[in-house]
């Protein structure tokens, strides 16, 4: 926002500094935000492209495992693939984003601690 601007000029943040100390913190949570929703859209595209390419050459992935439980008609398969893959991607969720979101928003002095 351009108040965010005009506090960091007063301040004496200007030119590098005021896109270091003031533009980027500011963006940051809208960049992590993203972040996020680029790894899931990412994930799932993944899986769909294990799906229909299928190859030798490119190994074996949850997407073929679940593709080729699916031609077996073996469910119990197709629900391990399906938890499998669920479980990635809360897994990168818990390890990677978690932590980040929670530094920017310490950082940012919202992150309430309960005891």
């Amino acid at each position: 926002p351009p108040l965010f601007l005009r506090a960091g000029r007063t301040l004496g943040a200007t030119g590098l500094n005021g896109a270091r100390h003031v533009l980027v913190p500011a963006a940051l949570p809208g960049y992590l935000a993203g972040l996020k929703q680029g790894w899931a859209f990412s994930w799932r595209s993944l899986m769909a492209a294990e799906l229909v390419a299928s190859s030798p050459d490119l190994g074996r992935g949850l997407g073929r495992y679940l593709e080729d439980q699916r031609e077996f008609s073996d469910m119990s398969g197709v629900l391990l693939g399906i938890i499998l893959i669920l479980f990635v991607g809360i897994a990168i969720e818990l390890l990677v984003f978690t932590p980040v979101e929670r530094r920017v928003l310490r950082n940012r002095g919202l992150l309430t601690t309960s005891k």
